[in-house]
Order: structure tokens, then sequence, then C-alpha cells
């Protein structure tokens, strides 16, 4: 357990390090070609429905991506976090302004008085965040298991894909199991299929 967590502290200290070498403005164009290429992925825009999440401080920023799938009609689902055994629940979004409140976490989620609760199920795609990434699909998250509790319960024809900075993708993120792994991890760079 020590070793994954050292290995995990590790990964995160060398993306940081990576990371800190861009300006502002340098990671804003990047975040802008991971939006075109995620706009140009067939399984995206084929999806019905979209699972999404607003950004909490170092993950992408994905604003913009939920904007623009509300424009384009695809359906939107983002996630209302509880504490009882770490639950998500999903539900439907039409519109980021109205729709939206923020949670005593400090994070944007659907106003549940508003929104349609969607279940997990409906899901054809769901854009999963994470702070590192492997080319194995391996994935390092805040530490609060949500992401990877959601993971294991989405229908096994949904595909999971990780937005990422190329920066943030590493030799080896240590696992205690590969059940919580993404399939597709989009980058500024390339989009890389899980090995």
């Amino acid at each position: 357990m020590d070793e994954i967590k050292n290995g995990k502290n590790n990964n995160l200290t060398l993306v940081a390090g990576r990371l800190a070498n861009f300006t502002k403005e340098e990671l804003s164009a990047k975040y802008k070609k991971i939006e075109h290429k995620l706009f140009e992925f067939a399984n995206f825009m084929e999806a019905q429905l979209a699972f999404l999440y607003t950004p909490i401080s170092s993950e992408l920023p994905t604003r913009e991506i939920i904007k623009k799938a509300l424009q384009i009609e695809k359906g939107v689902a983002l996630p209302v976090f509880t504490d009882a055994k770490n639950a998500v629940n999903l539900y439907k979004i039409s519109n980021y302004n109205r729709d939206l409140v923020t949670s005593a976490n400090d994070i944007l989620e659907p106003d549940i008085e508003k929104c349609k609760k969607i279940p997990l199920e409906a899901v054809d795609i769901a854009i999963i965040p994470g702070l590192a990434f492997d080319d194995k699909g391996g994935r390092i998250g805040f530490g609060n298991n949500f992401y990877n509790k959601l993971i294991t319960k989405l229908p096994e024809t949904c595909r999971k894909v990780s937005l990422a900075y190329e920066e943030q993708v590493v030799d080896q993120i240590q696992m205690e199991s590969r059940k919580f792994t993404v399939d597709i991890i989009i980058t500024d760079k390339r989009v890389i299929y899980k090995i």
C-alpha cells in the first residue's frame, strides 16, 4: 500500500513540475487542442448522453466543453456528489447558466430541483477527470474514490475517456486494481487507446 502511495506522490510531483513550466496562455492553447480533438472524436460526437464534470482546482477547465456540447444539442449529465457511501447521482442539464448551483464543497453541480436524474445505464460516454495518467488507462484522481466507484458502475458499452495535457501522462501508475482504468486518453498531442 505504501509503495502505491509513494508512486502516486512521485507521479503527481513529476506532473506538477512539468505543468509549472507553462504559462496560463500556453496551457490555454493546449486545452483548445484537447477540446478540438474531443469534438472530432467519433465516440463523443455519436453519443446521445455524455457524462461530463465541472472542474475543481487542477483539473482541465471543462466549462467550454459543456457549453459547446449543449449548443450542439448533446445530452449532458453532470454529477451530484453525496456523502452517503461516496455516492454519485447524475442529473441532465440543458442550460449551463441556469441549471447549476454551487455545492457546499464549492463545486458547480446540477440543481436537483430543476434537473432530471439520469440512470448510469443511459450514459454513452463518460469524461473522467484525473491528475495523472498512463498509457494503460491508469489514472490518479483526488483520492476520494468517487470516480473509481463511478467507473466500475458504468455500463460495459460506455466509453470511459479522460482529457489531459500531454505532460500529465507518465510511464506507469501503480493501481490497486485495473478495473478503475479509463479506455481512452485525449491529450493535446495524441489520442491514447488503452494497451
